[in-house]
């Protein structure tokens, strides 16, 4: 809303647009690296063995192509895949929800040639520090499972394991049952503990074929996949989540006095913008980044795919109505206290526009100079190759390889409605 009596600054920092470079590879095929990757283990499965894929609701690059090779590879050895959504309780914990998040991402039965098996039903399987362990029902049935995911850092704590197989065994696979006690295990054993536990006790019990383990580089391109069997299946993990880190894009400056974040949205991050690049994660019971320092985040729209879920806004300092009214608060409060994560759900400040929002936050920062401020400019957390910086970094700008400017300074530009005009 705009109100008179708010403080807002009269001028915005001019902007230049940089492109970063950043370290790994890109497959260049990603349907043969799969092949490769599953060709380089010696699998259990056998003609005629159903086996269930586990696919989850993050938007992983090329899931499509990762999953259709999945499944060409199973065929090809004569065994019966079929893809079960394993994504806790995204989608709403419904099974309508679920499977329309698959469809968004490409992953229907015609374009993956084997049968979509959804239930938020589940069997309980085992037990792990004092809690039983759950499966969805239709992988319980199956011979084998195969577990499908990218390796990453996670959003809402730092460890060896992290977010990948090992996370989407525990709580994907559990569907919002297990979800729901896994989230809340961790405010007693920490997430690391209780994903290994019970991740332990999933390999242990379920007839678990394989893992395969994705890992992008800093463009948000596919740039390794792995297969591992159950025994490598968590040495596989922790090597391939120090690769992600040493890949992982960031933001070109710290500290920063203000971020402005074109978009959020559950296919960008779990928490809406990754916790790691905006250095804030509302997990109460661990402890806080330390890097970057950002003073104030201003997040302006919401992206279609999210569906209305806007997990992580609670991240944000200031925000657009244009993205309040977008909220599917129902979606978004079944995903963030299912996580035990209240903050993470929670409105910041709502302003009426793109513009007035940043007027806010720069005024609340408090400098004389708006030649002074430290300023950053994002599409989202996942695209960071182009990003925007304040003229008061041209300093440092001059001395970084990395860093390359594509032009001159120039103001924030807005439409006619006041938004962000697009990158």
């Amino acid at each position: 809303m705009r109100l008179a009596g708010i403080p807002r600054a009269p001028r915005f920092p001019r902007m230049v647009r940089v492109k970063q470079r950043f370290a790994g590879p890109t497959l260049p095929d990603v349907h043969a690296a799969v092949r490769h990757a599953l060709a380089a283990v010696t699998l259990s499965v056998r003609a005629g063995e159903s086996v269930a894929l586990a696919v989850g609701s993050r938007g992983i690059v090329n899931v499509d192509a990762v999953v259709r090779a999945t499944v060409d590879d199973l065929k090809a050895r004569g065994a019966r895949p079929f893809i079960f959504p394993a994504m806790g309780s995204h989608g709403g914990g419904t099974v309508e929800g679920q499977r329309s998040v698959l469809e968004h991402y490409g992953i229907t039965e015609a374009a993956m040639g084997c049968p979509i098996r959804a239930t938020m039903e589940v069997v309980q399987i085992g037990t792990a520090l004092g809690l039983p362990v759950w499966l969805d029902a239709h992988a319980a049935e199956a011979d084998w499972i195969g577990v499908i995911n990218r390796v990453k850092p996670h959003t809402g704590f730092t460890g060896t394991v992290e977010s990948g197989l090992f996370k989407m065994m525990t709580i994907g696979m559990g569907k919002h049952r297990g979800a729901v006690q896994a989230h809340r295990a961790n405010i007693r054993h920490g997430y690391e503990a209780m994903i290994v536990a019970l991740g332990r006790e999933m390999l242990a019990r379920a007839r678990i074929a394989f893992g395969l383990g994705i890992v992008e580089n800093g463009y948000d391109e596919t740039a390794l996949v792995r297969a591992f069997l159950p025994g490598d299946l968590e040495a596989g993990e922790r090597e391939l989540l120090r690769q992600a880190k040493a890949w992982m894009a960031k933001l070109p400056f710290d500290p920063i006095d203000l971020l402005i974040v074109d978009e959020m949205g559950k296919d960008v991050s779990g928490s809406g913008m990754d916790t790691n690049i905006i250095g804030r994660h509302a997990t109460f019971f661990e402890p806080p980044y330390t890097s970057p320092k950002i003073t104030f985040v201003v997040v302006c729209d919401l992206t279609p795919h999210s569906y209305g879920n806007a997990t992580g806004i609670g991240n944000a300092d200031f925000t657009t109505r244009r993205l309040a009214d977008k909220i599917d608060w129902e979606a978004t409060y079944i995903n963030g206290l299912t996580a035990c994560s209240p903050g993470g759900v929670k409105l910041p400040t709502v302003l009426d526009s793109a513009r007035d929002a940043v007027a806010v936050a720069l005024a609340c920062l408090g400098r004389e100079r708006i030649e002074d401020i430290r300023a950053v400019r994002i599409r989202n957390t996942l695209r960071l190759t182009e990003v925007e910086v304040s003229e008061s970094f041209l300093p440092e700008l001059a001395t970084r390889e990395d860093l390359t400017p594509l032009g001159a300074p120039a103001p924030l530009a807005f439409d006619v409605g006041d938004a962000l005009l697009p990158f």
